[in-house]
């Protein structure tokens, strides 16, 4: 079992900035994909970013990919979503979902992740 933490989430305003980190805790695998979806009040689970520590592959969706960076740390088991220039739309709960680095096809689609974590709450007000 692999245990999923995010952090970071906070009440800010439109223009502000937030780092959110995404800490896998089981390190069976070398590195996982660490996938970042996003879920507003009365809305679906969207995709946001996800990132492949294995080929450094980064796919995010146009609506933040101006806005929103990757990084991670030395031991590639903590993986930090960078937001930048938020707006009211990127209010939400912010979860990271894992999944194997080898595992090919999409990374927009949350049933192919295996682990989540709680997610944390982004509010984004004017």
């Amino acid at each position: 079992q692999v245990q999923v933490r995010e952090r970071g989430g906070d009440k800010v305003q439109a223009g502000d900035s937030l780092r959110l980190s995404c800490s896998a805790s089981q390190r069976s695998l070398d590195c996982y994909t660490m996938g970042w979806f996003r879920q507003a009040p009365g809305k679906a689970r969207e995709f946001v970013g996800a990132f492949n520590c294995i080929d450094g592959t980064i796919d995010m969706t146009p609506a933040v990919q101006d806005r929103f960076t990757f990084s991670r740390d030395n031991t590639k088991h903590t993986v930090y979503l960078q937001m930048n220039d938020l707006k009211p739309d990127d209010t939400g709960v912010y979860y990271c979902g894992v999944r194997s680095p080898h595992l090919a096809g999409s990374y927009d689609y949350p049933q192919t992740y295996l682990y989540w974590g709680q997610g944390t709450r982004v509010t984004v007000s004017w």
